[in-house]
This record gives C-alpha cells, structure tokens and sequence, in this order.
C-alpha cells in the first residue's frame, strides 16, 4: 500500500492524472448535465467534482499499478541475471 502512495503521489503521475481528469471530466459533466450548464440551471455540484475525482483517481491508480509493476519486473531480471 505503501508502494502504491508513494508511486501515485510523484509528479509524473499526478501530472498525467490530472490532464486526464480535465479531458474526461468535462465530457462527463457536458454529458451528464449539459442542459443545465447551457441553460444556467441549477448543477450538482457533488457529481461535477466527481466527474473529475473518478477519473483522477483511475488514471493515478492505473499507471502507480503499472510503475510498481515495471519495477518489480525490472527488479527481477536484473537479480536473475547476476
């Protein structure tokens, strides 16, 4: 778990989290309450952060999953080949 914090939180992935979260957030709020932003009605404000928070944390998730896991590869074959 630890791990999986620490790869998270480096600024490559938080970086990339983030432009993936501007991208598919504002399609998701365009999508889920286009009408009222067009029109001025009243949004949910809980589900706009969310469209942004979900896919933050899936991006942020996927590529620490990912990094750990080149590592752990990476760590192994370097310890096979000695």
């Amino acid at each position: 778990m630890l791990k999986l914090m620490q790869a998270s939180l480096s600024w490559c992935i938080v970086k990339n989290s983030l432009k993936i979260a501007l991208v598919v957030g504002t399609l998701l709020n365009l999508i889920n309450q286009g009408e009222s932003l067009l029109h001025s009605d009243k949004i949910s404000w809980f589900h706009f952060l969310l469209n942004y928070l979900v896919p933050y944390c899936v991006a942020s998730y996927s590529a620490a999953m990912n990094e750990i896991g080149r590592r752990g590869i990476d760590g192994e074959r370097s310890e096979s080949a000695e």
